[in-house]
C-alpha cells in the first residue's frame, strides 16, 4: 500500500477525526454522486462527486474536487462510492486508489492506494470497517476505514469485483467476475464461511434481501438474472426477461449489468443495456414475475433507490418515480450537461449533521436490524 503524497501533509489526527466544518452543511437529502461514473467518460459529467438536492427537484448544488487521478493527471474511472453518517466520511474507489472525505468539510482526508488495485467496496453499518475489492484479481482488502490502514486480506480466486456488506454488520458479500460462486464472509474473524452456487455463469452485479435469506445476481449471457438461497447454497431460480431481444451491450460485456431491490423488497428492477429499459419484477412471488419496463434514455449498467423507497436512480441519470414507473427528473451538472454514472449514494442531514446514508447497490431492507 502506499500513500499520496496530499495525505502526508495532513495532520495525523485528521485522519482519525473528521475535522470541525467552518460553515454547517444544510438540512436535507442529498445525492452524492462521483464522476467518471461510467468508465472514464468525461462527457457525463466531468471529474469529481457532484451534489444534488433530493428536495429541490434533484437541483445541482455543488461540485466536490477529487483524487483518483493516474501519473498524467488524467482522472481514473471511479468504481464505487460509500458513505457513513456515524463516522461522517465519504468513500470513492478508483481504479489505483481509495479516497476518503469528510461528509462535514468536503475535504480529502486521505488517498491511498493498494496492491492489485480497487473495485466497488462496501462500507460496514457503523462506518468502521471496508471490504475493498481488488481491481479483478484474487483478493479482497479487509481496510480500516478510519485510516485506510489494511487489517488483513481475503484470497478468493474469483476476479475480486463487488462486495456487498449485510445490513447488520455480520456478513460480507463477495462475488469475482470469473467466477459463478458468492462467498459470505463472516466479518467477526474476516474469513470466508460459505457460499452459494453456482449460479449458471459468473456472477456480475447482485443484491441480497435485508433478512440475508436471498442474494439476486446478474451472470453473464443471461438477460436478467438469477436467484440464490444464502442458507442452503443453493441456487433456486433463473429469470428471463421476456419480449425483448438480447443483444450485445457496448459496456459491461453482460445484457443485465445492474439489478436492485426496493427497500420494501415488493420489486426488482434489472437493466437491459441494449434495449435502453429498466425491467420491473414482483418480488413478492417466487420466482419473480415481470410486471413492467421503463424506457431510459441510455445503455444502463446500474440501478439504485432512495432511502424511502419513492425514487429509483438508474445509471443513465433519470430520476424515476417507483408508484407511477415515470420519470421525474433527469440529473444535469452546472452546465446542465446530462450526467450519467453508477456510482451514487443519498446522504441525509439534519441540524447541520449526516444522520443517515444510503447505499450503492440497492439492497433490501426488509427484516433487517441495520439502518
Amino acid at each position: 500500500m502506499s500513500i499520496r503524497p496530499l495525505a502526508l501533509l495532513l495532520p495525523l489526527l485528521s485522519a482519525l477525526l473528521p475535522a470541525a466544518p467552518a460553515s454547517r452543511p444544510a438540512d436535507g437529502r442529498f445525492l452524492y454522486v462521483a464522476v467518471p461514473g461510467i468508465r472514464n467518460y468525461l462527457e457525463f459529467g466531468g471529474h469529481g462527486v457532484l451534489v444534488f438536492d433530493v428536495d429541490r427537484g434533484h437541483a445541482f448544488v455543488r461540485r466536490i474536487p477529487a483524487g483518483g487521478r493516474n501519473d498524467k493527471g488524467q482522472p481514473l474511472n471511479v468504481k464505487g462510492i460509500a458513505a457513513s453518517a456515524a463516522t461522517r466520511r465519504l468513500y470513492v474507489s478508483t481504479l489505483q486508489f481509495l479516497t476518503c472525505f469528510d461528509l462535514m468539510t468536503d475535504a480529502i482526508l486521505w488517498e491511498k492506494s493498494y496492491p492489485g488495485g480497487c473495485d466497488r467496496m462496501a462500507l460496514s453499518p457503523d462506518g468502521k470497517v471496508m471490504y475493498l475489492p481488488s481491481l479483478e484479481k484474487d483478493h479482497w482488502h479487509v481496510i480500516d476505514a478510519l485510516t485506510g490502514d489494511i487489517i488483513r486480506r481475503i484470497d478468493i480466486p474469483s476476479g475480486a469485483h463487488n462486495t456487498v456488506y449485510g445490513l447488520d454488520g455480520k456478513a460480507a458479500y463477495l462475488a469475482g467476475l470469473r467466477s459463478p460462486m458468492l462467498r459470505v464472509a463472516e466479518t467477526a474473524g474476516h474469513t470466508v464461511a460459505r457460499e452459494t452456487g453456482p449460479f449458471s455463469a459468473p456472477i456480475r452485479p447482485f443484491t441480497v434481501n435485508g433478512a440475508q435469506t436471498l442474494a439476486f445476481v446478474n451472470v453473464n449471457g443471461l438477460l436478467g438474472f438469477e436467484v440464490g438461497d444464502l442458507r442452503t447454497g443453493r441456487m433456486l431460480h433463473r429469470v428471463e426477461v421476456r419480449g425483448f431481444t438480447q443483444g450485445t451491450p457496448k459496456r459491461h460485456g453482460c445484457p443485465s449489468h445492474g439489478i436492485g431491490l426496493t427497500p420494501d423488497e415488493r420489486e426488482i428492477w434489472v437493466c437491459d443495456a441494449v434495449n435502453e429499459r429498466m425491467h420491473i419484477f414482483d418480488a413478492t412471488v417466487m420466482p419473480p414475475r415481470q410486471v413492467a419496463d421503463v424506457r431510459v434514455r441510455e445503455q444502463p449498467g446500474w440501478i439504485t433507490f432512495s432511502l424511502d423507497g419513492r425514487l429509483a436512480y438508474p445509471s443513465t441519470g433519470e430520476v424515476v418515480e417507483v408508484a407511477t414507473r415515470r420519470i421525474i427528473a433527469a440529473l444535469a451538472d452546472e452546465t446542465g450537461a446530462a450526467v450519467h454514472s453508477e456510482k451514487i449514494v443519498e446522504v441525509h442531514f439534519a441540524a447541520g449533521l449526516p444522520v443517515r446514508t444510503g447505499d450503492q447497490f440497492g439492497v433490501g431492507r426488509v427484516g433487517s436490524a441495520g439502518p
